[in-house]
């Protein structure tokens, strides 16, 4: 994996609308592994505030979404 996906999986991480689902649909990469790269590119600190941050909420996992949002074919 070069430096640009791994920007790329650290920034659809941050997004708070981005589902891991989406990243794995992306980069074939399950939740667990997109939490490890996160690990070991962010510093302890802001890490940890990212966990606190993503932990439970809905719109970082499709299951717990209420709704079908509009998904283009053409995105990846």
């Amino acid at each position: 994996m070069d430096v640009k996906e791994i920007d790329r999986i650290i920034e659809m991480c941050w997004e708070d609308r981005t589902p891991f689902e989406a990243i794995e649909y992306q980069f074939g990469l399950k939740e667990k592994e997109a939490i490890k790269i996160m690990r070991a590119n962010l510093k302890r600190n802001t890490f940890n505030n990212w966990r606190k941050r993503v932990a439970g909420r809905k719109t970082k996992h499709q299951a717990l979404k209420d709704s079908d949002r509009f998904k283009s074919i053409h995105k990846k």
